[in-house]
Formats: structure tokens, sequence, C-alpha cells
């Protein structure tokens, strides 16, 4: 019975987890492809364009790996 609680805590836990790393990895991503288009929807930043290029990159990597870690949902290292 207690390991069947713990198994439902942990499922749980996992789900929160993984729908947080969805959301959390999406909007990342999505702000990498923003400032990546952002001279071609009409926003002018005060910024060199590889300081906005490679920021661009890096949240899309980061929000690309933060869906995979969703996607992997490898939470525990038992």
């Amino acid at each position: 019975m207690h390991t069947d609680q713990q198994d439902n805590r942990r499922k749980r836990y996992s789900l929160r987890r993984s729908i947080l790393d969805y959301g959390m990895g999406f909007t990342i991503f999505m702000f990498g492809v923003f400032f990546l288009a952002a001279k071609k929807l009409g926003y002018d930043f005060d910024l060199e364009p590889a300081f906005r290029y490679s920021f661009a990159f890096l949240c899309i990597i980061y929000g690309g790996w933060r869906m995979y870690r969703g996607y992997k949902k490898d939470y525990y290292t038992d």
C-alpha cells in the first residue's frame, strides 16, 4: 500500500514537472524565434546584431532542451 502511494505521487510529480518543462521550453523557444525575426516584425532593439542572434540561438537551444527533458521524463535517478 505504501509503495502504491509513493508510485502515484511520483507519477503526479513527473506529470507536473513534464508539463512545466513543456510550457517553459516552448516559451523560451518562442522568445528565441522572436529575437531572430524581430527586425522583420518591425521591432528594433538597441542591441548589436551579433548579440541578438547569439541570444536567440541560446534561447532556441535551451528551450528545445527543456522540451526534450519534458518528453524524456527522467526526473528520478533510482
